[in-house]
């Protein structure tokens, strides 16, 4: 493995670095309430970072992610490319690569994802009928990746007949929807594997983003309790908040690293269906301990809605359960394991 960016991901990183402090500042936030930035996502596409996604790959876009995750930017940066760019990229036919992707990579475009399949959504004959009832960036959509009850992969187009969307508030401020079909037409993406792969690269993905807002909770952390003095000395002297703030250290980085390491297999074609479980359950257990302590750790400042951290901490609890919360992921990841193990002894049992 070898986790160090190339020279296209580490530019591409420091660009969006520098756009994001520039543009997603806390009070361009608050201005936007629970909707996206436009200027903002208009900023990222011109640069190209939606569009170099295909050239630098997941890790990537994990690495810029992270970035988004930092100073949770209020764009459809992860969606569109989790739900649009990747796999179409990766399953669409060359006519689908050529009529979407260009559309998709300057912000023309914008895709989200009706995931995980729930069984909600079934297709007969390619028109689709059933209900999403919370799409990320949903408002911000001109496609939506739609995975029916037998997981084939769909795409739908917001503005077409028989789809309906409607505002949905969640914890995160994500311009979220409930998507309700009704007979509506859908391109099919890609063949049965398309929807595990799909899957898999969108739980990574939003892991990295987990990362992002984990790091940039604990960064405020640090700062408040380094500067804010009790009884004479700064709060970050004491041994509770020094042992708090290094085990939200630990499980962001372990949240990091299981990240990084399902991308790189992702990149590089190897199986990685029970990495992206585990990298997607560190986000969910460890992301949720980070963002509370994150919280805990400004005092009566965290109680206050209105300050920055409080933004990571609904973030953090929004991740937790997007894509499957902590056991959900963790009975997922037994149940392949014990089913590879099987494979693994009858495959034995015939050589012998």
């Amino acid at each position: 493995m070898d986790f160090h960016p190339t020279e296209e991901q580490a530019a591409a990183a420091g660009l969006a670095t520098r756009i994001l402090s520039d543009l997603a500042t806390h009070e361009r936030l608050a201005e936007a309430g629970t909707g996206s930035d436009a200027e903002l996502w208009k900023a990222l596409t011109t640069a190209g970072l939606a569009a170099a996604v295909e050239e630098i790959g997941l890790l990537g876009l994990v690495l810029l992610l992270e970035e988004q995750g930092r100073t949770t930017a209020q764009v459809p940066y992860a969606a569109t490319c989790v739900y649009g760019i990747l796999p179409v990229a990766a399953h669409g036919s060359p006519e689908q690569r050529a009529r979407l992707l260009p559309a998709l990579g300057t912000g023309e475009a914008v895709a989200t994802g009706a995931f995980p399949e729930r069984g909600r959504i079934t297709a007969d004959g390619g028109r689709l009928t059933g209900t999403a009832p919370a799409v990320p960036w949903l408002r911000d959509a001109t496609h939506v990746l739609v995975p029916d009850a037998d997981r084939a992969l769909w795409l739908v187009r917001t503005d077409a007949p028989g789809v309906r969307t409607s505002p949905v508030e969640t914890t995160a401020p994500w311009s979220a929807g409930r998507l309700t079909l009704t007979a509506a037409e859908g391109e099919r993406l890609g063949a049965d594997s398309a929807y595990e792969d799909a899957l898999a690269a969108a739980r990574t993905a939003f892991a990295g983003l987990q990362a992002g807002v984990c790091a940039g909770s604990l960064a405020r952390a640090v700062e408040y309790t380094s500067t804010r003095e009790q009884f004479g000395r700064p709060l970050s002297t004491n041994q509770g908040v020094m042992l708090r703030a290094a085990d939200a250290y630990m499980d962001t980085e372990a949240i990091r690293v299981t990240t990084y390491e399902a991308a790189w297999r992702i990149d590089q074609g190897l199986p990685a269906h029970e990495h992206a479980l585990t990298a997607a359950w560190w986000a969910s257990e460890a992301g949720k301990r980070v963002v509370h302590a994150g919280q805990h750790l400004h005092g009566g400042l965290g109680a206050d809605l209105d300050h920055p951290v409080h933004r990571h901490f609904l973030w953090g609890r929004q991740l937790d359960a997007y894509l499957g919360c902590g056991s959900e992921l963790l009975a997922e990841l037994g149940a392949s394991i014990a089913a590879s193990s099987a494979c693994a002894s009858t495959a034995e049992g015939e050589q012998a």
